[in-house]
């Protein structure tokens, strides 16, 4: 009758720590998350460089369901040219999309360890010059 008694209180401890880590554990992150905590982390360690407007483009969203606004620019680092895009469609408050014309001259902050991850805008931030 012991054995029986520890297997069953095994068994409840295993039960309660499972639902412990099922209450517990981190949520996964969205991608609009994570490309938030992208920003703000460059917003604090990137270096700036001058870069300039290419483009701003609406482009349709097959998962999301609005259009993307992605505001295209080219900028060069080390001697090395690097052309990227920026989903601004949630920073539209913060700029006017209107005025971001072909050959508008920005400031692009980048990491120094990957100069491809970059950005022109964000919360706190914004490279455009208007």
């Amino acid at each position: 009758m012991d054995s029986l008694r520890l297997y069953s209180l095994a068994a409840a401890g295993g039960i309660a720590l499972l639902g412990a880590y099922a209450l517990l554990r981190r949520k996964p992150k969205t991608a609009d998350d994570m490309e938030r905590e992208r920003r703000a982390w460059l917003e604090g360690t990137g270096r700036i460089t001058d870069g300039t407007v290419i483009d701003v483009q609406e482009l349709e969203a097959q998962t999301r369901g609005r259009p993307a606004v992605m505001l295209i620019y080219k900028y060069d680092v080390a001697g090395v040219s690097y052309e990227c895009s920026q989903d601004v469609t949630y920073l539209r408050h913060w700029i006017n999309l209107h005025s971001c014309r072909l050959g508008l001259h920005t400031s692009v902050k980048y990491d120094p360890l990957n100069p491809g991850n970059s950005l022109v805008v964000s919360e706190n931030w914004m490279g455009l010059r208007q």
